[in-house]
């Protein structure tokens, strides 16, 4: 019987992981009878439809788990009960990126607190944010609250760490993070937020836009601040933002970074409770290696 490791998401054939699984599931020694299985799940669906999802990975047999993105909060908002344990994370933040069967049960996990500090840390590694300094985080979904809650916790922590969403109920559960200034993206406050920046700060795109959904959380004329740091979690897709900054980059002294090493960590972070296959630093390294051939950019 072919198991399935499952990744909930909205456009999951578009993903390289549909080609890379393979070849890590090789690299690893996982057993061949598993395959990826993508199961889209498109933007503003119903709550039945989470909970139909949850109920078919709770039920099948030959569901060993999944990876779930762009719909992490919807998860645990329509389907909470029906998982028999969530860690810490997953109930802190409301939500839930990584889900297991084991021994009969359903497991959930957010492993963003994890893979997004990972990710961050490599790209401004602790100590490189100045004095004074922001940090602008777009979108309030389970990676920009995430990243949020990391910036608030490092020595080198912003003077300020903002975070803008386009939905009220996003950026009221921003309040168990304590000294975030949660704002409503209405018109041009994105734009208006931006470029209101010391130098040196650190900018987010985590609202999806330029893969999910198209376009880019701020306008053309957006001035991106100067020394800053800027993240699209985006690896693939148009990645509107993306260009936007890159286009600035040299103008502005900017470090721009795409998404590939947070992909990477994101996956890498599932399997090892899906699989129950520990990996580390090293092995990470070396599968992130092996799917330099799938990156969108690649050559």
């Amino acid at each position: 019987m072919t198991r399935r490791f499952v990744f909930v998401g909205v456009t999951t054939g578009s993903s390289s992981i549909v080609r890379i699984f393979p070849r890590w599931r090789d690299v690893l020694g996982l057993p061949a009878d598993v395959e990826l299985a993508g199961h889209d799940i498109p933007l503003g669906e119903p709550a039945e439809r989470f909970r139909e999802a949850v109920a078919w990975l709770r039920d099948d047999p030959a569901n060993l788990g999944a990876l779930v993105t762009t719909h992490k909060i919807d998860v645990v908002r329509w389907a909470r009960d029906l998982f028999d344990e969530l860690d810490e994370h997953a109930e802190r933040l409301g939500e839930v990126s990584c889900i297991a069967r084991r021994g009969g049960r359903l497991l959930g996990w957010a492993k963003d607190p994890i893979t997004a500090a990972r990710a961050l840390d490599g790209f401004v590694p602790p100590g490189a944010i100045p004095a004074g300094a922001d940090a602008l985080v777009l979108g309030a979904g389970g990676a920009g609250s995430a990243i949020a809650e990391h910036l608030l916790r490092r020595a080198d922590r912003p003077r300020r760490v903002v975070v803008t969403d386009r939905d009220p109920a996003r950026l009221a559960r921003l309040g168990a993070l304590g000294e975030v200034e949660a704002v409503l993206a209405e018109g041009d406050v994105n734009d208006r937020l931006l470029g209101s920046l010391p130098p040196g700060s650190v900018v987010v795109n985590a609202t999806g836009m330029g893969k999910d959904r198209p376009g880019s959380p701020v306008g053309d004329g957006a001035r991106f601040p100067e020394r800053g740091a800027v993240w699209e979690l985006n690896y693939r897709g148009e990645r509107d933002f993306l260009r936007q900054a890159q286009a600035q980059a040299a103008d502005r002294a900017l470090r721009v970074e795409d998404g590939w090493r947070y992909f990477v960590y994101g996956w890498t972070a599932v399997m090892e409770e899906v699989f129950q296959r520990p990996l580390t630093e090293d092995d990470v390294d070396r599968l992130s290696r092996e799917a330099e051939f799938a990156r969108p950019d690649h050559g």
